[in-house]
């Protein structure tokens, strides 16, 4: 897809005036995701229910994405051409013998699954707060009362900072207690192996986008990222409703390792395209946030998460984010030769925009820079 996220005809204010959920005895409760109890039901609450044109295709291609070998000799030379390539049409690209061991790989989707498989009073342990962007969430019912996805997921915070070397040990001590301390070193083991990931294909972006090979890696060297597993459970009519909507990423770059269910899909050329699952690649796609940083030279591309009905499907995703003091702006190269697209943001203000006036669909970047004009926010 060659989709330039463009203004959107909903103001932030429209968006968040959703109608809450309502008992037929008029006593108004928080809608629960329990997905074990609701594929008791013989149809899901419309809650659930996506409207027509917004429902998952039956049968689509496989999109047509690059392996990046990052073990390659040529990787210098081959791999940054490729990526411009992805990035410039729909923003995704595959990076194989990428370094990451596949025991830690394993580890951490085996106590995904764990977690997952507690009872919901114990995930709730970690419920996340209105506003907030850590902890378990399970389908968002709390925040939104229409279009909700079928879906639950965990999220913490992962500081690259010397003084945040252990965020994520401490989030899981911390919030589920001592027992989880071995959730908090593998996912503290695994986020670092995806900043340092992350890292990696920094430098190959700057030297597809004609900037010094440093500067991305420099910029987001201190990163102060998101860590998220999903899961995504069977569903008894999967044709009616969506395990993501369609949206695209917020942060600088998502870095994506899916199990072996289908569940993927992109955007691309005026149809929906399907990224099958791969054991020894991540998906990594461009957020709205480096398309700032590139002025709309690589795109941040819509998809979204598709459920079935025989079985669960879990992934991981890392989204890369600046250091909260960074200011998010296209380099200098990068200026002289195309105008302005975007005026300077802190990821802080984004984060927030998207936590508590916007949800994330095709045109959350061009929806916030009209509000940062708007509001004339401060740097």
């Amino acid at each position: 897809m060659a989709i330039i996220c463009t203004a959107t005809t909903t103001s932030p204010a429209e968006k968040e005036q959703e109608p809450k959920q309502s008992l037929e005895n008029d006593q108004t409760l928080p809608l629960v995701f329990n997905p074990s109890l609701l594929n008791l039901q013989s149809q899901i609450p419309n809650q659930f229910i996506w409207p027509d044109e917004e429902k998952p295709s039956i049968d689509i291609p496989e999109l047509s994405v690059p392996f990046i070998d990052l073990s390659s000799q040529d990787s210098t030379l081959e791999a940054p051409k490729l990526i411009e390539e992805a990035c410039t049409k729909h923003g995704f690209f595959l990076v194989v013998n990428h370094g990451v061991s596949e025991s830690l790989i394993s580890e951490a989707h085996n106590l995904m699954e764990s977690f997952f498989d507690m009872p919901l009073a114990e995930k709730q342990r970690a419920q996340r707060k209105l506003g907030e962007s850590s902890g378990y969430a399970s389908s968002f019912t709390g925040r939104f009362s229409t279009k909700l996805p079928w879906k639950e997921t965990l999220s913490f915070r992962f500081s690259n900072e010397i003084s945040g070397s252990r965020t994520v040990h401490d989030y899981f001590s911390d919030t589920l207690g001592q027992k989880f301390e071995k959730f908090g070193n593998v996912y503290q083991d695994y986020c670092e192996a995806m900043s340092s990931l992350s890292l990696k294909i920094m430098e190959l972006l700057g030297q597809s986008l004609g900037v010094n090979h440093d500067y991305f890696r420099n910029f987001f060297e201190e990163n102060d990222s998101i860590m998220r597993l999903n899961h995504y459970p069977p569903c008894q009519t999967p044709d009616l409703t969506l395990g993501t909507g369609p949206h695209c990423d917020p942060s600088s770059l998502t870095i994506l390792h899916q199990d072996h269910v289908n569940g993927l899909q992109v955007f691309v050329d005026n149809q929906w395209q399907s990224i099958l699952p791969n054991p020894k690649a991540f998906v990594v796609n461009i957020g709205d946030t480096f398309m700032a940083l590139s002025n709309g030279i690589f795109k941040s591309c819509l998809h979204r998460a598709v459920v079935n009905r025989e079985s669960a499907r879990k992934s991981m995703a890392f989204f890369l984010c600046p250091n909260k003091d960074k200011l998010v702006k296209p380099p200098s190269e990068i200026l002289e030769t195309t105008p302005r697209r975007y005026p300077d943001f802190t990821w802080p203000m984004f984060l927030d925009f998207t936590q508590k006036h916007y949800r994330a669909d095709e045109n959350t970047l061009d929806s916030f820079s009209n509000w940062v004009i708007t509001n004339k926010n401060p740097i």
